[in-house]
């Protein structure tokens, strides 16, 4: 359904002392470099979750992983263009910026998390820049990974794994499953240490070892162990398995902040590494490729009508990934 240019609401789920319903809602207004996109399929993930318990004090449309069609734009060519797009708005004239880290930028706005509303909605802006056409051979539910793959692709660009390091993925939620998946295709000495076997299946299927915690070796450790568990626990644990000079490679956001001990860290010359957003380009040259398998991933569809249950599925123990799909599609 194109956009009636007189139209001046839509149907967005929004947090506001919790999730609702909003039928009202304003359209987003376009603003120069901007471009409107109406959302064709968005992703709940353990960050929306995170705001509606508060984190960051986010009021407003939240979502951020998205696949959506280009409806206005000062670019003819896009309008009608399958689009995804990187979450950070950064203002692009401070000294951060100039450096070339926009993701940095302490004025910039973020989809759905910070100044500036998200995906969870009919439709909703981004500028021009944040945007990545989509190949015709990427479907629109492979598509709507494209931002969590990206940020699994961070590990890469931050510290090069080699074929034959030893590596520990802490977590198998979403993200933890995607990134197995592409730190696999280095070659590494790979493991998942996970605590919910029913969703191993598709690991198992790419020979992927995943463990539970306990099965390990008392003397378990790894060069390289990323943390994607959301828990205090799983940070925990996985500083405990980093070997003496190795990296440890944080991907998860908490609610309550994990001990650390900082005398240790020094001792083991342990490097403790942030990380979060990543390549677009590349994450969907591997989803074209078919080397990263998403689809699998679905837990259930719901349309935006359906939004609240939608997230009450996604807050339950074990849940993969969840999707909203406005009424029109």
């Amino acid at each position: 359904m194109a956009l009636n240019l007189r139209d001046t609401i839509m149907q967005a789920l929004v947090i506001d002392h919790g999730i609702r319903l909003d039928n009202d809602h304003p359209l987003p207004k376009r603003q120069a470099g901007e471009v409107l996109i109406q959302t064709t399929l968005a992703g709940i993930c353990a960050t929306d979750l995170a705001l509606l318990q508060g984190y960051a004090h986010f009021q407003g449309v939240p979502g951020h992983e998205f696949v959506g069609v280009v409806q206005q734009a000062d670019d003819p060519s896009l309008i009608g263009q399958r689009v995804v797009g990187e979450i950070n708005a950064p203002c692009g004239t401070c000294p951060t910026c100039h450096r070339g880290d926009g993701n940095h930028c302490p004025k910039r706005t973020a989809l759905g998390i910070r100044g500036r509303n998200g995906t969870f909605a009919d439709y909703f802006t981004l500028p021009r820049a944040n945007l990545h056409l989509v190949p015709k051979g990427v479907s629109d539910q492979a598509a709507v990974f494209t931002e969590p793959l990206a940020a699994a692709l961070e590990i890469l660009e931050q510290h090069p794994i080699q074929s034959g390091d030893s590596v520990a993925v802490v977590g198998d939620g979403r993200l933890g499953i995607l990134i197995a998946q592409v730190l696999a295709l280095t070659g590494c000495q790979l493991t998942v240490i996970g605590r919910h076997p029913e969703k191993w299946h598709l690991l198992k299927k790419k020979a992927i070892p995943v463990t539970l915690a306990h099965q390990l070796p008392a003397a378990f450790s790894a060069r390289v162990v990323v943390e994607c568990s959301g828990r205090v626990e799983g940070f925990v644990q996985a500083r405990k398995w980093v070997q003496p000079r190795g990296y440890l490679i944080v991907k998860s956001t908490y609610t309550q902040q994990p001990p650390v001990d900082l005398t240790a860290l020094v001792v083991d010359e342990v490097t403790l590494v942030g990380s979060r957003c990543g390549p677009f380009s590349k994450a969907l040259a591997l989803l074209e490729q078919g080397l990263i398998e998403v689809e699998p991933l679905i837990e259930r569809e719901f349309s935006l009508d359906e939004g609240v249950l939608a997230f009450q599925m996604a807050q339950e123990k074990g849940r993969l990934k969840v999707l909203l799909r406005p009424r029109r599609f």
